[in-house]
């Protein structure tokens, strides 16, 4: 049997590399200011929770699947540094339990990651409305595609990597479904709920008209392990 703890994760703009400032920027535009500061605060109460249970637990010679992370060893390390040095609270713990001897796993295939990048840039660095548009129809149309290629590579590489009897940490977007696409030998430890981290990002563009709801699930990915 293999284990592996699954982390469905919300990105925050700091994980987001080159387009981090739009979407930061968006993010207030859309939501407000109080609105975005406050969702930022629940990301941050997210992550000190999963922080904290990792800190609960033995982590040497665990394998860590990150999302985004196209390389391990030395290359890999380096990514992951330059993650911490943007304020990644992802790659801050991730950089933490590989000091305490976990082992970075090169976990996507670049060329799959880089496609939805250049989607994303594209959107971004569109010069007038109707260009900004017709990227972004491009990117919807072939998103859900992108990522299904790139869960199914994700999964391939686990079952590659994990071996009987060894544990995993996987760090993933909740929108990912990976854990649907791994063999029975897995054993998944979700230690937040996928649906309702899904929910959360799902209700925070209109969360003024189910505020209780949304207040609920604000406590709840906050709430320790």
């Amino acid at each position: 049997m293999r284990k592996l703890i699954y982390v469905p994760v919300i990105h925050a703009s700091a994980d987001l590399g080159s387009v981090a400032k739009e979407a930061t920027r968006r993010g207030i535009a859309g939501l407000g200011q109080d609105t975005w500061e406050e969702h930022r605060k629940t990301v941050d109460g997210f992550w000190d929770a999963i922080s904290h249970y990792f800190d609960s637990i033995d982590v040497a010679g665990m394998k860590i699947y990150q999302d985004g992370m196209v390389a391990d060893g030395e290359v890999g390390e380096k990514l992951v540094q330059e993650g911490v040095k943007t304020g990644s609270k992802n790659y801050e713990l991730v950089a933490r339990l590989l000091k305490r001897g976990a082992i970075l796993v090169k976990t996507e295939e670049f060329k799959l990651v880089k496609q939805e990048l250049d989607r994303l840039l594209a959107i971004t660095q569109a010069k007038s409305l109707p260009k900004k548009l017709l990227a972004f129809i491009k990117y919807k149309l072939i998103k859900s595609i992108l990522l299904n290629r790139r869960d199914e590579f994700i999964a391939k590489r686990i079952n590659e990597t994990l071996y009987h009897g060894e544990e995993g940490i996987i760090f993933i977007g909740a929108f990912h479904n990976v854990k649907r696409k791994l063999p029975k030998s897995v054993l998944i430890a979700e230690i937040k709920d996928t649906e309702k981290v899904r929910e959360y990002q799902k209700l925070l563009p209109s969360c003024q008209k189910d505020g209780e709801r949304f207040e609920e699930l604000r406590k709840y990915l906050r709430s320790s392990l």
